[in-house]
């Protein structure tokens, strides 16, 4: 007769085929990503031999200027998922900007879908906003790409990118829209905690027994709420995200490649 077999034997076959199915859905899902051949790389073929090298050189004097490391990618595909995800993924495929200053940017435009997208650093969020980025994807950008002229479009949006890492964030910043004041970014914190107050309130008196009075004979009940006790506490919360770098490719080149850096999702997109 034959011994009987283990069932340790059957569930650790399930979880191997499991693990392998798993990873070969992930495998198959995931972006196909160009390698990083150089400060510009240009899948999608939009973009001028000369444009190109135009780019290339502001790209490289900004590195050597200030370590800020700015990468321009057209791809052919986003693979079915939305700008934001591709772009994020491809900046840590990629790992752009320094590992300990988070300093790189990325310039991503997808002709076929009609995307675009500047992914900034973690290091970079306070100079390059995301409204700044905005700003300059509509004023500088989506005009020339609705117009067909991709050159033109990537290189005054690269001019714009260098113009605020660099500094000169003057002209872009008078194209911000108003900004609200500090009294209306709390109004509507203080409503909600006035509300929260009046419930507590409600909720404490439907607790105890309520006093009545009559003011004369015959009139009508006054109602007396007990006195409250304790101050309003107001306790904020911050969230935070981090990130971790994923493997990128060897720069070709200019000798150019990416230093370990990651982004956490900063920057802004755009359509045309």
């Amino acid at each position: 007769m034959r011994a009987a077999a283990d069932p340790r034997h059957f569930a650790l076959r399930g979880l191997l085929l499991f693990l392998f199915s798993l990873a070969a859905a992930l495998a198959f899902a995931a972006p196909n990503y160009p390698e990083l051949t150089g400060r510009v790389v240009d899948q999608a073929g939009v973009l001028q031999e000369s444009t190109k090298a135009g780019l290339t050189s502001k790209l490289r004097d900004l590195e050597n200027k200030s370590s800020i490391q700015l990468a321009v990618a057209t791809i052919k595909s986003l693979d079915g998922y939305d700008v934001e995800t591709y772009a994020n993924g491809l900046f840590r495929y990629w790992k752009l900007g320094e590992a300990k200053k988070n300093n790189g940017v990325l310039f991503l435009v997808a002709p076929n879908e009609r995307k675009m997208r500047i992914e900034v650093g973690y290091g970079l969020e306070g100079v390059l906003t995301d409204a700044l980025s905005k700003v300059i994807i509509a004023s500088a950008v989506t005009p020339k790409f609705k117009a067909g002229d991709f050159n033109a479009g990537v290189e005054n949006g690269v001019d714009g990118i260098i113009e605020v890492l660099s500094g000169d964030r003057s002209e872009w910043a008078k194209r911000l829209p108003p900004q609200p004041s500090a009294f209306e970014e709390m109004l509507p914190l203080l409503i909600f905690a006035l509300f929260i107050f009046i419930f507590i309130m409600m909720a404490r008196s439907a607790g105890r027994p309520t006093n009545y009075r009559r003011y004369r004979r015959g009139g009508p009940p006054i109602i007396i709420l007990p006195p409250s006790g304790g101050g309003w506490r107001d306790d904020g919360w911050s969230g935070g995200s981090s990130g971790s770098s994923w493997g990128g490719g060897d720069g070709g080149f200019d000798g150019f490649s990416g230093g370990g850096g990651s982004s956490g999702g900063g920057g802004a997109s755009g359509d045309w």
